[in-house]
């Protein structure tokens, strides 16, 4: 049997939701359980009616959707946030606030379709207890201005420089400001390994492990140049991990 996904709808433009309620009610595991025209009415819709995800304009009067996300995070089940918008321009933004997908409009079936796919993807991740920010599976990250999804299974490692999260995936590095401890929680279910406060290793991707000194190790990590600081308060439970 198929999980309804639980719906609310939050824009003030009654042809907006009139438009996405059309082409959404075209899925049949999908249940529209309310709507709001403001951001303030939309909050009591959300806290009411407990919805799956929710689809919320940008620009609203009073208490934009930028800023209702920001409320809605601090809900206990928070739903999942797909921005429905005719402004290109608030991606970035977006993704901060942990979106899960970001529509312009006009909507097409094409768009919608896809959103469906990834909300799917998403709860059943979550009830797996592989939660990930703004993506089915995947961890978003802010690239030169644009947002860009990684797959677990393609990032090497993470660490923290300055104020900011490295992720090495794919060859390349990406930048973001969550902290590396709020990352490891949500890459939990994937095989990622604290092996410094400063360094979280995808443990499928050693090549080698280094003896160095005084009980530390250093990693080499498949595709990477740079050898991995092994803690000697991470070493034992990271070898129980590895079975050595």
């Amino acid at each position: 049997m198929k999980k309804t996904l639980k719906i609310v709808i939050i824009d003030d433009e009654p042809y907006s939701r009139d438009e996405l309620t059309f082409l959404l009610n075209q899925y049949e595991e999908v249940e529209i359980v309310g709507e709001a025209d403001s951001g303030e009415k939309g909050l009591e819709v959300v806290m009411r009616k407990e919805p799956d995800v929710v689809f919320i304009d940008i620009e609203m009067p009073q208490m934009s959707g930028l800023d209702l996300a920001k409320a809605l995070q601090n809900m206990k089940h928070v739903p999942l946030i797909v921005f429905a918008t005719a402004y290109a321009d608030y991606a970035v933004k977006a993704f901060r606030v942990q979106a899960l997908d970001y529509l312009v409009k006009p909507f097409d079936d094409e768009q919608i379709d896809e959103v469906l796919k990834r909300m799917k993807e998403r709860l059943i991740a979550s009830s797996n207890g592989a939660e990930l920010t703004a993506g089915v599976g995947k961890l978003a990250v802010e690239d030169e201005g644009r947002i860009v999804y990684l797959s677990p299974k393609d990032i090497a490692y993470l660490f923290r420089e300055d104020r900011e999260t490295m992720i090495c995936a794919n060859e390349r590095k990406y930048s973001s400001r969550t902290p590396i401890k709020d990352l490891e929680e949500k890459l939990k279910g994937y095989p990622f390994f604290r092996t410094h406060k400063s360094y979280l290793v995808n443990l499928d991707k050693i090549e080698e492990l280094i003896p160095w000194f005084n009980g530390a190790y250093q990693l080499k990590v498949i595709g990477q140049k740079e050898e991995i600081p092994v803690s000697r308060n991470y070493v034992k439970a990271l070898r129980e991990r590895l079975e050595l």
